[in-house]
């Protein structure tokens, strides 16, 4: 079912915000000036949680560009996602003791169009003109504030960059350049944009390639949105630029590597299912370290830098954590 051909629950707008309310299965999402409220039912009451309406919009960017990524999205310590790979679990206080030990925690699965369709109405009805959920927060201001005032269609509608092989090989993703619109960053202004010789062997000019990684991502737009910039069987070499805080809390379902590549980001590691702190770790240029599948982690970047995310593509990967036949981490533990 194409995410265009379903219809989303929302309310007429409202005369006091100019937002519209939506629905989807038992939870509830509002927004005012502020805040985003969600609601669900427990235990015959009607419970609700409000969040900043930035925090949200920015996570729920990350959802809709990511297609709910993998493993577990949480927005914070109580309202989430996980990706169940054609379906998706939305879940309220189900990783927050304070509400799951009392039995006030929600859970609800639903077919991923239906869960894509429901959060892109949203983020166009609540994303105000000149708010880029998308954007460092210097880089985008403060008119996600205030009641319902237009739209940016233009920044919400981004897809993500994948290559097949590298961007720059003859009918592949193109390079980022002034041509196409992707200026060089503010943050980024001294990186060389220099592209490296290739001479090849007749016969295979086609086939050999390479590019000036540092530049590519010196031209990103966005913060926090891994774009798949090389493909080798099931390697997949994923480099972003990060800035402020990622959004989203992510609970990992396979171990994956992070490589350092400029500037600095702390991470905070908490247990998966707890939520309670394991770890912080401080990765500075040139570090390299891999998030295990048991936790989840966010990031804080004081300025723009640049991250390597290398992801292990085999679509076997779910079906194998699911049945406990995939290690959590370089140990061996299942």
């Amino acid at each position: 079912m194409a995410t265009s051909e379903v219809e989303v629950s929302a309310s007429p707008v409202s005369n006091e915000t100019g937002y519209r309310s939506f629905e989807l299965g038992e939870f509830g999402f509002a927004r005012d000036e502020y805040f985003v409220h969600i609601s669900w039912a427990a235990k015959g009451q009607r419970l609700s949680h409000t969040m900043s309406a930035d925090a949200f919009l920015r996570a729920t960017m990350r959802c809709v560009a990511w297609g709910f990524f993998y493993g577990w999205l949480n927005f914070d310590d109580v309202f989430g996602t996980q990706q169940l790979y054609g379906r998706v679990k939305f879940y309220a206080g189900r990783f927050n003791p304070a509400y799951h030990d009392q039995g006030l925690d929600h859970e609800e699965i639903f077919e991923t169009p239906q869960a894509v369709a429901t959060f892109k109405e949203m983020l166009a009805d609540w994303t105000n003109e000149g708010y880029d959920p998308f954007a460092a927060p210097d880089e985008t201001g403060l008119s996600w504030i205030g009641k319902k005032s237009g739209t940016n269609e233009e920044a919400i509608g981004r897809e993500r960059e994948v290559c097949r092989r590298m961007p720059g090989l003859p009918g592949d993703a193109p390079l980022r350049t002034d041509e196409n619109g992707r200026p060089v960053n503010r943050a980024f202004a001294d990186v060389s944009q220099d592209q490296p010789e290739v001479h090849a062997e007749p016969g295979f000019e086609g086939e050999v390639h390479a590019h000036n990684l540092f530049g590519y991502l010196s031209r990103s737009d966005v913060t926090w949105n891994p774009s798949v910039s090389s493909i080798v069987k099931q390697s997949l070499f994923c480099p972003t630029t990060e800035e402020y805080i990622l959004p989203v809390k992510h609970g990992n379902d396979r171990m994956e590597w992070f490589i350092q590549l400029s500037d600095q980001i702390d991470w905070e590691i908490e247990d998966k299912e707890t939520g309670k702190p394991r770890a912080k770790v401080i990765m500075k240029a040139g570090d390299v370290s891999i998030m295990p599948a048991d936790i989840r982690h966010q990031g804080f970047s004081k300025k723009r830098s640049m991250l390597l995310v290398w992801e292990n593509g085999n679509p076997d990967l779910p079906a194998m954590y699911e049945k406990g036949e995939l290690p959590v981490n370089l140990s061996g533990e299942f």
